[in-house]
């Protein structure tokens, strides 16, 4: 009798213990997943990054906050185009694309290659080359702190590419819009930003802001 109970008691023990097991390994699992977003998700498109159940009204007061602090603005936002000589000499023939959507090394092939700038020939005088040169390779993707500047960089790998919609994370970002909206007279491509993104000149191309025209 007594020997029936202590395999009882061991087989309670073992049950109760594998639950247990079971319940850390969970806690574990989850507190991994946890720091995993921490360090790869904070910089996620949606405007739930830091709290998955902050409401649209939140998310506003905290944007209106942000742009009125440029320090924490150029931590979550692409920083908006303020360099004069950029916006005058690009500006003029489409929209002026923060220099945090590409590499340094993809802005110096594009303005290595002026001579034939996707189609067109550009005549920049030496001076305006230079400000704009120095201007996005300071400003570039890997020198900014801004959520989609960290995440293009993270797809790029050891690519510089030539256009801002070649990158692996654009890409991914509009896979699910019809080749024929983007083909339409109001957007034209992928590249013309603006047409869809209402604050894209403020560097905000959160999904909040997107209006598709038709």
């Amino acid at each position: 009798m007594k020997k029936k109970w202590v395999v009882l008691l061991m087989a309670a023990f073992l049950l109760t213990g594998g639950v247990f097991c079971a319940a850390l390994a969970d806690h574990d699992e989850h507190k991994q997943k946890r720091w995993y977003q921490k360090i790869f998700d904070w910089d996620d498109d949606d405007d739930q990054d830091d709290d998955d159940h902050e409401s649209g009204e939140k998310r506003k007061r905290y944007q209106k906050r942000y742009r009125n602090d440029s320090k924490h603005y150029g931590k979550r936002y692409l920083k908006p185009v303020n360099n004069p000589t950029y916006i005058e000499e690009c500006g003029a023939c489409h929209f002026t694309y923060q220099p945090g959507l590409l590499p340094s090394g993809s802005w110096d092939k594009i303005l290595a290659g002026c001579e034939d700038h996707f189609g067109e020939a550009i005549e920049l005088d030496p001076a305006s080359m230079k400000v704009i040169g120095e201007y996005l390779r300071a400003n570039a993707a890997e020198h900014s702190s801004a959520k989609r500047a960290v995440k293009i960089m993270r797809s790029l790998g050891n690519r510089t590419p030539l256009r801002i919609t070649e990158t692996l994370y654009i890409r991914e970002k509009h896979h699910e819009v019809p080749a024929n909206v983007l083909k339409r007279d109001s957007i034209g491509s992928l590249s013309n930003c603006s047409a869809c993104h209402t604050t894209a000149e403020k560097g905000i191309y959160e999904d909040d802001y997107v209006v598709i025209p038709p």
